[in-house]
């Protein structure tokens, strides 16, 4: 089979703009827990995509930890390639998609780190071994071997043992969201497309601060 005939026709559901509610948090926190109900293989699994000075973009999967009113957190290394993109151009994109729902949810927004006490909750709550590999890579940095990788772990375990401290280079960030689109896959490929864009002249904080608008497939 050539890979130009690899398609799937989309008949799960539909999404109408009276099925959503007018708070897109509200909505995705619907979706989400109707893809944790539907044992979706890891729901909270999220493509990230960044932008280098250079205009470049690049792309990754992260695990959203959190999200409300204000945005949508995750963790990482602060100085890997996709924390270097966000010091330098500090918008970003997320996507979740749900192929079990046939479903996809893109976010666009502005980034912003985490707290401190934030990052210490989340870090200390972690299991040892990932705290412990917080502080043993470099992330994004070359390495020779994977024996250097381990030994660089067993130095960390030396040094901290079971009480690793949160490296001051390790943390998360929210995208404030200015765009929120709801994607539904439908037959021949008209999908249902509902997107909420923040009015960004309008600084409260109310429901009322999103248009919801049917884009064509």
């Amino acid at each position: 089979m050539s890979i130009a005939d690899i398609r799937t026709d989309y008949r799960q559901a539909s999404l109408s703009e009276s099925d959503v509610s007018a708070d897109p948090f509200t909505q995705f926190a619907n979706w989400f827990d109707q893809a944790l109900k539907a044992d979706v293989a890891e729901p909270n699994a999220m493509t990230l995509s960044t932008v280098n000075a250079d205009g470049r973009p690049s792309s990754r999967i992260v695990l959203i930890k959190e999200f409300d009113q204000r945005g949508f957190s995750w963790f990482t290394n602060y100085e890997s390639a996709k924390g270097q993109d966000m010091a330098q151009n500090p918008y970003a994109a997320l996507l979740f998609f749900w192929s079990a729902l046939e479903r996809q949810v893109r976010i666009e927004g502005r980034i912003e780190k985490l707290t401190d006490a934030e990052n210490d909750a989340y870090f200390f709550s972690r299991p040892l071994g990932s705290q412990q590999g917080a502080h043993a890579s470099q992330q994004s940095q070359p390495i020779a071997s994977r024996e250097i990788l381990e030994q660089q772990l067993a130095a960390v375990v030396s040094q901290f043992g079971d009480a690793p401290p949160r490296p001051a280079h390790w943390g998360g960030y929210r995208l404030l969201p200015e765009k929120i689109e709801f994607w539904q896959g439908r037959s021949s490929r008209l999908h249902d497309r509902i997107v909420y864009t923040r009015d960004t002249r309008n600084t409260s904080t109310t429901n009322d601060n999103w248009r919801i608008v049917r884009l064509q497939p």
